[in-house]
């Protein structure tokens, strides 16, 4: 059903992964005339949106069916997008954020919604969770403050005792001053504070850092989903990694990359995230 035709797609020499997301992107649109429109930029994204069929281009039609049959999953489509209002061409149809191709949300409800994709032994062997276990998306897992209050933040994905932080062209997984991260009630327990990558007084990995705070205040796992072709996330991760004190906390944080979990899921949704994503199996 879904035309790779990696081949006949010209990737310039340098361009970013976000580049060749877009690539892909306005190829399937044309191939398959979805609804989209592309943004403004030194690298355009690409926007999709529903159709008169009630087709999307930005997601698998059989994942996008479940995630419009359930309600807490179908609430996560009308974020706004930023760039609506600042680049909308068409008066009638306002950007949502999970409709732009780069959005690592939007990836993350493709392959976690789609029918029967948990039934797989190999998926529930890399996650180590149940078949009947619930995706909740937006999860907030209130980390522990000083002041006695929890973190409102949000960690992408719940999956039982699974927290997971998905990244696809996301530059970096955030900076954080010292003021941020010492509000944090277990934060010298778990890290070794002189050991976390800085820059410019700024702390990096502060996603990866609230992720680990979830894990140990919920007693459960944190996964980081990134991809293979993001060296640099995969570092920045393994630093953050370096910094955590206890073995038993360190074996409950996990690295996957979108390759690793393409070679578990269904062929049709494999084939998708090829054609769209340009996300293949690892060997």
């Amino acid at each position: 059903m879904w035309v790779s035709e990696q081949s006949e797609i010209v990737i310039p020499g340098g361009i970013r992964l976000r580049g060749e997301l877009s690539l892909r992107s306005l190829h399937l649109a044309a191939t398959y005339g979805y609804r989209h429109e592309r943004t403004d930029g030194s690298v355009p994204s690409v926007i999709f949106g529903l159709d008169e069929s009630g087709r999307h281009g930005n997601f698998h039609p059989r994942a996008f069916g479940r995630i419009c049959a359930y309600p807490a999953w179908a609430k996560r489509l009308e974020k706004v997008h930023t760039a609506s209002k600042r680049m909308r061409v068409r008066a009638d149809w306002q950007w949502k954020e999970l409709d732009c191709s780069h959005s690592s949300d939007a990836l993350l409800m493709n392959v976690f919604c789609y029918p029967e994709v948990m039934a797989g032994r190999a998926i529930k062997a890399m996650l180590n969770c149940g078949s009947d276990c619930e995706p909740v998306f937006g999860f907030k897992p209130r980390v522990p403050l000083r002041n006695g209050k929890g973190d409102t933040t949000e960690i992408d994905m719940r999956l039982g005792d699974l927290l997971v932080e998905a990244k696809l062209t996301e530059s970096d997984f955030q900076w954080a001053p010292p003021k941020l991260l010492a509000r944090y009630q277990d934060l010298e327990t778990i890290f070794e504070l002189s050991a976390l990558p800085t820059r410019n007084g700024r702390f990096g990995g502060y996603q990866l850092i609230r992720g680990a705070l979830a894990a140990y205040a919920l007693d459960c796992s944190f996964c980081v989903l990134c991809d293979a072709r993001r060296p640099d996330l995969v570092e920045s991760w393994f630093q953050v990694l370096r910094a955590v004190r206890t073995a038993d906390l360190r074996s409950r944080l996990k690295l996957l990359t979108w390759q690793e979990l393409a070679s578990a899921v269904p062929t049709e949704l494999r084939d998708f995230l090829a054609a769209k994503y340009g996300i293949l199996p690892a060997a």
